[in-house]
């Protein structure tokens, strides 16, 4: 029995055998050729191909995992449409006299490393993009088919990493985890794993991969454990701990329709947190009590030009009639640090995660934010739409946010245009926030912890960067302190405070959670259930003894 430590992504336990997914090695070799405009037009088919393909891979993310999680095949298609990157391509073509492989090959070789080495996160993220559609084209002037995984029965899936269009392209029937030695653990498998509710590992210690295909093994994705060619007695202790997640799961369906009440009486709201409206689906099936957290930058990221406000008002009023009376919090646009969006124009910054972003754009470019404004207090008119906004350091910014909003009003009931009554609250990811959170909370309706960017920010520590890991420590008692004053800041002036960050999933603090007060936690939909039930089976004056 060989046992590879890896880290999770999402919980359970998995069976079956190994199955090494190989990428096709599109072999290039340069060749002299002689028509350098034939080849170019050789080259210009296999792009339009290559288009058509990743068209149909966003069609196929866009059917399982949602609009938001498929955009990056729209990424890719801009990609291939960029005017540098094809110069580059045809220029090598015209004056090196080589053949169409080669040209792409080095070209995505130069666009690569020019990504790789640029100090941003998102944009060293764009080398691997870079990479992958190159290969796609490679694949296609060779003639290539693509790599599979051939299975008669449900696999392990065992690879080095794996790109978004190969993971897609999988039938999902046939795939019972996936597990890779790179990657993190926001990398789009780890994302299209939490989708599938299946167990994954990443970042895992595997050396040969050659040395376990076809292997018997079994995936612990709670303890972040590959075992292959389990002996008996683990192989009974696996099974035993798998019998009692699926028994675990079958007892969460029962609480739909319960109360998150614990065993002394004290409520706490569970929200869902999307992406876009297509995650509806998701919020409804895991009987959310309404949405915590609507990203509307993925509006943006997902165009090549700023929205309308009647292509908002239309996905905002959508959500908020889908949702029938519960409370939909909408974030307004998150630009910045690591999401970038091109026609913003954005100068470059030494460091983005500190730079331009969030509410520091909407109140430098109130053109941009009154039009989302003006879309959601039209949207206010057809259910519970609450606003919040992110990236709050001060009171003078909520005050300047307010003027704007007065603003908007009165150009919607010079109008006459209707709207209902809109809830106002702010997020709070900021030590600064934090520290006047009983000053804030005079400003507005309700509190939402960031819980992601405020421990960053409090540890200072890049949370994208993966090799710092080992001190990135998301319940370190400052962070905890700092959620226990803002919970308190909040209650002291009659106020909600809730957590839409990635801890509010963390069931090792549930209980700490409403020992603090906290109002509302607001997660991903498939994390609601089990946190019903830990809910549930509290009693919060026990724990405060």
């Amino acid at each position: 029995m060989q046992i590879y430590k890896g880290k999770s992504v999402f919980g359970g336990i998995a069976m079956g055998k190994i199955r090494v997914y190989k990428k096709d090695e599109n072999q290039v070799k340069r060749q002299k050729i002689e028509d350098e405009e034939a080849e170019i037009s050789r080259y210009q088919s296999a792009r339009d191909e290559a288009m058509s393909q990743l068209q149909e891979l966003y069609d196929k993310a866009l059917r399982e995992i949602g609009e938001a999680n498929a955009a990056i095949f729209e990424v890719h298609q801009m990609m291939l449409e960029d005017e540098d990157y094809n110069e580059s391509v045809e220029n090598i073509i015209r004056t090196e006299h080589v053949n169409a492989e080669y040209a792409v090959a080095a070209t995505g070789d130069n666009f690569s490393g020019m990504f790789a080495a640029m100090e941003d996160e998102y944009m060293r993220g764009r080398a691997a993009d870079v990479k992958d559609i190159s290969e796609r084209v490679i694949g296609i002037l060779n003639g290539a088919a693509g790599a599979v995984v051939a299975a008669d029965e449900p696999v392990i899936i065992v690879a080095d990493d794996l790109a978004p269009s190969e993971t897609v392209q999988m039938d999902k029937s046939k795939v019972l985890s996936f597990v890779t030695v790179h990657g993190s653990l926001n990398s789009h498998t780890a994302i299209l794993a939490r989708t599938m509710s299946i167990p994954a590992l990443v970042s895992t210690n595997l050396t040969s991969l050659g040395d376990v295909d076809g292997a018997y093994a079994v995936v612990d994705g709670s303890a972040g454990k590959l075992y292959v060619e389990p002996d008996e007695e683990t192989m009974k202790k696996l099974q035993q701990r798998q019998r009692e997640f699926a028994e675990q799961k079958e007892l969460l369906e029962t609480l739909k329709g319960k109360e998150n009440v614990t065993l002394d009486g004290q409520k706490m709201l569970l929200y869902a947190n999307i992406g876009n409206s297509k995650d509806l689906a998701t919020v409804i099936q895991n009987d959310a009590g309404g949405i915590g957290l609507f990203r509307s930058e993925f509006i943006y990221l997902e165009r090549d030009h700023f929205p309308t406000e009647e292509e908002q008002f239309q996905i905002y009023k959508q959500v908020a009639q889908t949702l029938s009376g519960k409370r939909v919090i909408i974030r307004t646009l998150d630009i910045g640090a690591d999401k970038q969006c091109d026609y913003f124009e954005m100068e470059k910054e030494e460091n983005p995660a500190m730079g331009c972003r969030a509410i520091r754009i909407c109140l430098t470019r109130p053109e941009i934010f009154k039009t989302q404004l003006r879309a959601l207090f039209r949207a206010s008119a057809f259910g519970k739409i609450a606003i919040m906004y992110p990236m709050i350091t001060s009171v003078e910014e909520v005050r300047r946010i307010k003027a704007i909003v007065a603003e908007v009003k009165a150009e919607l009931d010079a109008q006459s245009v209707e709207y209902g009554e809109v809830e106002q609250g702010i997020m709070i990811e900021t030590p600064a926030a934090v520290m006047i959170s009983d000053l804030l909370a005079e400003e507005v309706d309700f509190f939402s912890i960031g819980t992601n960017d405020l421990t960053q920010y409090t540890l200072a520590i890049d949370r994208q960067n993966t090799k710092l890991d080992e001190f990135y420590d998301p319940h370190h008692p400052a962070v905890l302190r700092m959620i226990q004053m803002v919970v308190e800041n909040a209650h002291r002036k009659g106020i909600w405070a809730g957590i839409c960050g990635e801890l509010g999933a963390d069931m090792e603090l549930t209980r700490e959670f409403l020992k603090m007060g906290v109002d509302e936690l607001s997660v991903s939909p498939g994390r609601i259930l089990p946190l019903r039930k830990i809910i549930r089976e509290t009693n919060v004056s026990q724990l405060c003894v």
